[in-house]
């Protein structure tokens, strides 16, 4: 990978995005984002100021080594993009599992059959619209498609809540016998493997990106020894929804993560990353947008 590069990075506020630009910022390369400057921007980055579906001139004089697209959810959003750029290098779109309908046999593979996902809906069918776009007129793009993201600057309720949960010493209202396996990846690796790629330059162009899969219980688990406890368990076994009082679907996918593996062998252990990220929030707590959870949990199970 070249030493220093001009990269753009969509967004650059908030979680994914807000990562990405600090960790290539953080290792000397010239960071643009772009983005409305309604939030507070990134450390060591350049402000690009527009709607990235109106980017008018702002960009068409500027030649970037790199594009990670970490806010397109639409065709229309890679369109317009492309559209207002000039030349380009790598192009790198941050896709999502979602993708792959709930219907497949798993482990999900790269090459299965994309489709509409029950439980993710037009989130799913535009990521697919999306990709479809960007290879349609970058054919050399990567696309990853991560699980569950998380660490540090991650805004929303899920491993925040099971923090919560061990802060307030409360048991841990299990969905069923906690068997469902969840696949999680870590921002800072995302970025280790955005790196490979601009590296590397593989003939693969689609990847699955995660960690090894861990069962609802093993994530509690590990979330309440982040904070030096140990969880008491309680099953919830009368067919409650458990998005009521859990952050995740009912709802049991894996990726095949083969091929990534085969490029990037050290990722950071569940353990140290679900550290970090509580060091990260119990310093941060109004930045994540906190549910409902506990009020369900305190009407309905006690």
């Amino acid at each position: 990978m070249p030493e220093k590069m001009n990269i753009l990075v969509t967004g650059g506020t908030v979680f994914v995005s807000r990562f990405v630009a600090e960790y290539f910022a953080k290792r000397g390369h010239e960071v643009y984002v772009l983005n409305r400057n309604t939030k507070p921007q990134a450390d060591g980055v350049h402000l690009i100021e527009c709607d990235r579906h109106a980017p008018g001139s702002r960009l068409k004089s500027r030649r970037f080594d790199a594009v990670i697209d970490v806010t397109a959810y639409t065709a229309a959003d890679v369109n317009l993009l492309l559209d207002g750029l000039a030349e380009f290098g790598s192009y790198i779109l941050i896709s999502s599992s979602a993708v792959y309908p709930e219907t497949l046999a798993v482990p999900f593979k790269e090459n299965d059959e994309r489709g509409a996902n029950a439980f993710w809906g037009e989130y799913g069918t535009n990521k697919i619209a999306a990709e479809d776009a960007l290879l349609q007129r970058v054919p050399a793009a990567y696309i990853l498609r991560p699980p569950y993201l998380y660490g540090e600057y991650n805004n929303v309720y899920r491993e925040a809540f099971v923090f919560d949960c061990a802060e307030r010493n409360a048991p841990f209202y299990l969905p069923k016998d906690g068997s469902m396996p969840l696949q999680f990846f870590h921002v800072e690796d995302l970025c280790r493997f955005i790196e490979t790629l601009i590296a590397l330059r593989p003939g693969q162009k689609i990847f699955n990106i995660g960690n090894a899969p861990v069962t609802v219980k093993e994530w509690v688990e590990a979330c309440y020894a982040a904070i030096g406890k140990t969880p008491e368990f309680i099953s919830v076994t009368d067919g409650t929804e458990q998005r009521n009082y859990f952050p995740f679907y009912d709802y049991d996918y894996v990726l095949d993560t083969t091929a990534q593996n085969a490029l990037l062998l050290d990722l950071l252990p569940l353990e140290t990353g679900l550290r970090r990220a509580y060091a990260w929030y119990k310093e941060h707590k109004s930045a994540v947008k906190q549910k409902t959870y506990f009020g369900y949990i305190e009407k309905h199970f006690k």
